[in-house]
């Protein structure tokens, strides 16, 4: 900060070395903001790299090679902004207009070189992307799927001993569950067992689809009749709540239609269609399982019960999708303002958050909050003609509420990790 003191000793030299100390301090703040870029860039894209030989060694040799380029050459950069800090002490507040001035232009020349540096990073990660993004998808499936599948196991374990504390019969359900967890123990093993990536995505999913139908055989096994039966009945009372919502979904879909732009209902225009697809399909699941018990095959029967659930849930999803658009649009219709008021809270609850740590946390976080800030005020500006895109509005705005709360996270992250929380 620039105390009072500061600006009395400014105040006693010349107007043109005081315009020359602020554009040498201003361009201080640029290049230590190309730096930071550039630092962020450089982690960024080293972590990617290394991901890459994580999972493909061969295919990401030429990336590290690339790599190890570019990290001699962003090294090489920030060494020269650092000697050029180094090199200008602008907290030396005597010096003349053309000391401050040749400080400028080092520290302008340098923020270029950051900036330059950065987009060849960022130029080498977009490449990176593509490269990678078949391998990233299924990585990313990896942990949930292990979790999942060790879940199963667990729930599957916990149903065959209560099977068996019930002196029932828990042979077919013991057999599957032993089968899951050789294939797990296998997964657990180092280097995923010899299975490779997409050995252990397809393992750990069998896993999880084993130990499934194990626990659910241990749990059918007593009154598994009378199960299907209270299934069958509250099935067929749900058909009947969903058939209920078809003319109101109807309605709704023609007061958008009528009341509303295009981009407002343009992806549920074939929901009441849907809904009555599913509940055909539900009502078919259902005859199955009746079919099913009447011959005594309960756990086809129970099968065809949960098909039909699944088919019931879809379709009464699409339809709360019509009336709740509908309902949301009509209620942004008549106050287009209570939305934006909504958003505009959560953002400076979080600028609130921002300014009162700022001595402690990134400066991005702030100049994040400037731009949703920003697009806030913005927002209301797509609401034009007579028919105004209201669902591009309220989107706009979840978006801005969802951003401010990750940078909320991200402070309070940082905050906690300043304090040893």
């Amino acid at each position: 900060m620039r105390g009072a003191g500061d600006q009395r000793r400014r105040g006693r030299r010349g107007g043109s070395a005081e315009a020359a100390w602020n554009a040498a301090v201003a361009a201080r703040e640029q290049s230590a903001t190309a730096f930071y870029d550039m630092d962020q860039a450089q982690k960024y894209v080293g972590g990617r790299v290394t991901l890459f030989t994580d999972l493909d060694p061969a295919a990401a040799a030429s990336a590290r090679r690339e790599m190890a380029a570019l990290n001699e050459r962003a090294n090489a950069t920030a060494a020269a902004y650092i000697a050029v800090l180094d090199a200008h002490d602008l907290d030396d507040l005597d010096r003349s207009a053309a000391e401050y001035e040749a400080a400028r232009r080092a520290l302008e020349s340098a923020a270029g070189g950051l900036a330059g540096v950065t987009a060849e990073l960022n130029g080498f990660a977009a490449r990176l992307a593509d490269r990678m993004a078949g391998l990233e998808a299924a990585l990313e499936q990896l942990p949930p799927r292990l979790a999942a599948a060790r879940d199963a196991v667990a729930a599957a374990e916990a149903a065959v001993e209560r099977a068996r504390a019930a002196g029932l019969d828990a042979t077919d359900p013991e057999t599957e569950l032993a089968q899951a967890r050789r294939t797990l123990d296998r997964l657990s093993a180092a280097g995923l067992g010899g299975l490779g990536l997409s050995g252990a995505l397809e393992a750990a999913e069998e896993v999880r689809r084993v130990a499934d139908a194990a626990r659910e055989r241990a749990e059918e096994l007593p009154r598994e009749a009378e199960k299907v039966r209270n299934s069958l009945t509250a099935v067929r009372t749900r058909v009947e709540v969903v058939a209920g919502r078809l003319d109101p979904v109807r309605a709704a879909m023609r007061d958008l239609l009528r009341g509303y732009a295009l981009a407002c209902w343009q992806d549920l225009k074939n929901a009441p269609e849907a809904v009555e697809e599913g509940l055909a399909r539900a009502r078919e699941r259902i005859a199955e399982a009746e079919a099913h018990a009447d011959r005594g095959e309960w756990r086809q029967a129970r099968r065809a019960v949960t098909a039909a659930r699944t088919e019931l849930t879809a379709a009464d999803r699409r339809a709360r999708q019509v009336t709740d658009r509908l309902a949301d649009l009509n209620a942004t219709a008549a106050d287009p303002g209570a939305p934006a008021e909504a958003a505009r809270f959560v953002v400076r609850d979080a600028q609130r958050l921002v300014v009162g740590a700022s001595r402690e946390i990134s400066p991005r976080h702030a100049r994040t909050l400037d731009t949703l800030a920003e697009r806030l005020e913005a927002a209301p500006d797509r609401l034009t003609g007579p028919h105004p895109d209201y669902w591009s509005y309220l989107q706009e705005l979840e978006s801005i509420k969802t951003a401010a709360r990750d940078v909320v996270d991200q402070v309070r992250s940082e905050l906690a990790r300043h304090h040893g929380g």
